[in-house]
């Protein structure tokens, strides 16, 4: 024989098998994680440490290495500064990929990872283009 059931009843199943299925994804369900610098940060980690302020250091490109000393750059503390100080400038503004343009070189920085790419010396900044760039910032 078939039980019928009423609409109320069938409610109330309804919402215990969902209450049901959300204690077993929040019991079985791990934080999405992001792989940074072989160390794995959860994504919570990652939002705060773009919202909380906390400014974030440029590294150079291996890439960006070899042009600095190729072209003869003068890279020292003060210019990092400089450049973490423009970087966190053009962040605020939202900028992704932005020329550094200073009295002796130029540098091309993907803000949101912290990557100096390139470093141009101010030599071959005449004739030069540069592409998917957004900003610039003079330093």
């Amino acid at each position: 024989m078939k039980t019928t059931q009423t609409v109320k009843e069938r409610g109330a199943d309804m919402i215990d098998k969902i209450n049901n299925a959300n204690a077993y994804q929040s019991k079985n369900v791990s934080s999405p994680v992001r792989t940074f610098n072989s160390q794995q940060i959860s994504f919570e980690a990652v939002l705060k440490q773009q919202y909380s302020g906390e400014k974030q250091e440029l590294q150079l490109s291996k890439h960006a290495k070899e042009r600095v000393e190729e072209r003869g750059i003068d890279f020292d503390s003060q210019l990092m500064t400089t450049l973490n100080e423009a970087a966190q400038t053009a962040r605020v503004k939202g900028a992704v990929n932005t020329v550094m343009i200073g009295q002796d070189a130029a540098f091309v920085v993907n803000i949101p990872n912290g990557i100096i790419v390139t470093a141009i010396s101010a030599e071959e900044l005449k004739n030069n283009v540069f592409t998917n760039i957004d900003s610039a910032v003079l330093i």
